[in-house]
């Protein structure tokens, strides 16, 4: 028996109705979900917790590293370096990097940056005029680590990356003094005069227009900084004299930008791994499963010899944390779409970066992996670890918790804050 075609069905008084397309309402709903999109990222900043997170990690990271480093600084990236001002110079004409430090050769000059990079990181570190501390951040790690670029590791890398990343966010939303002044501002109604504010904004400026002048600056490094200077102060003009739809829009513009770094940071991260990951699948101690023995056998990545020729001694240990290494960073960028395998990704590459920071010996490239993960953790848990940590830290005043500006208000943002 063959099959019968099935007859359109027709109504009594003509041909059959039309079956009804399916994309009936499919433009509406892209339009809808576009809509929402926008009013997300341009209402308030987008992870701001997450970007609290990693401004406290970086700037915490390259801290330690600075204050590790005091003693030797001179010999690493000052005038005593092997690596000298006149063969960096040369370097840095090839590739037109960015460094304060080849403004001057003199060593006062050279404490002067050391110092300012230092108080750049405590700045960013408290969350104190993070706009400002972010730039200055971001020219204290460009300055010393194209001064000598043999100095570093890759978690030096990571951290150059990111600083430039970081400048472009709006990272003291949260777990900030911003945050606390912004709230006070909000509770007393009026903006305020800030004339710390605009005395660190007139002596940047200052700073810029002598570099400027003295031509120590490229043209597309004194476009950035001028133009950063001039949103600054643009930015402060309009919160004290047109707090109306100029600021909104003002506010709109900065979390647009905000939500384009925390992507670009993402992007960033997951390219990190995916690219390591493959790379080691290539190498032919990864695919045998023995790439792990022998830095353990290295004088300069043993600080606990005992401790590492031990893990080595372990023929099944090594070899599972080899292939578990590839395995987790090579599947870690496609984990995104589901959220309890990716949380579980993230707690193995952590400990492991927590481990090589033991076993290893490289504590600084630790921190600051461990920084860049963190903008993967779940809201839910950064703001558990906040409230236990300031149950800790203020047991006192643990039963009377102030009023948080939720993350959907709008910051009253100050000039350089």
């Amino acid at each position: 028996m063959t099959d019968q075609p099935t007859a359109t069905p027709r109504s009594a008084t003509g041909p059959a109705a039309p079956v009804p397309s399916p994309f009936v309402g499919l433009l509406r709903g892209v339009d809808r979900a576009v809509a929402r999109g926008l009013a997300r990222i341009t209402g308030s900043a987008v992870a701001p917790y997450q970007s609290a997170v990693i401004r406290i990690g970086f700037s915490l990271t390259w801290l330690l590293f600075l204050l590790r480093e005091w003693p030797h600084r001179d010999e690493l990236y000052g005038p005593g370096s092997p690596w000298s001002w006149n063969m960096a110079r040369s370097l840095i004409a090839t590739n037109h990097a960015f460094t304060a430090l080849m403004w001057s050769d003199s060593g006062v000059w050279f404490e002067v940056v050391y110092a300012v990079a230092i108080a750049a990181s405590v700045m960013l570190l408290l969350g104190w005029r993070t706009r400002t501390a972010s730039l200055l951040f971001m020219v204290g790690v460009l300055a010393l680590q194209n001064r000598s670029v043999f100095v570093g590791d890759g978690g030096d890398n990571v951290l150059h990356i990111m600083a430039i990343y970081l400048a472009f966010t709006r990272c003291g939303q949260v777990w900030s003094l911003d945050s606390r002044r912004s709230r006070r501002t909000a509770d007393s109604g009026a903006p305020g005069r800030d004339p710390v504010g605009i005395a660190l904004w007139i002596c940047s400026a200052v700073v810029l227009a002598w570099v400027t002048a003295v031509g120590d600056l490229s043209g597309l490094w004194t476009a950035a900084l001028w133009t950063a200077m001039a949103t600054q102060a643009a930015w402060w003009l309009v919160r004290r004299h047109a707090p109306g739809e100029p600021r909104t829009v003002l506010d709109m513009i900065g979390n647009l930008v905000h939500a384009g770094a925390m992507l670009v940071i993402v992007v960033e991260v997951c390219l990190v791994y995916a690219t390591a990951g493959w790379y080691k699948i290539q190498g032919s101690r990864w695919e045998d499963g023995t790439a792990l023995y022998y830095p353990l056998h290295l004088n300069d990545f043993t600080p606990w010899p005992a401790l590492s020729h031990a893990l080595a001694g372990n023929g099944l240990m090594v070899m599972l944390i080899s292939y578990g290494t590839v395995i987790v960073q090579v599947a870690f960028p496609f984990t995104l779409f589901n959220r309890r395998v990716k949380n579980v990704l993230l707690a193995l590459m952590m400990c492991e970066h927590a481990g090589i920071a033991v076993i290893l010996g490289l504590p600084f490239f630790s921190l600051a992996m461990i920084a860049a993960d963190a903008v993967f953790l779940p809201t839910g848990f950064l703001r558990w670890l906040g409230d236990r940590l300031v149950r800790l830290l203020r047991p006192a005043r643990a039963a009377v918790i102030p009023r948080q500006r939720s993350a959907d208000e709008p910051s009253r943002s100050t000039l350089v804050g």
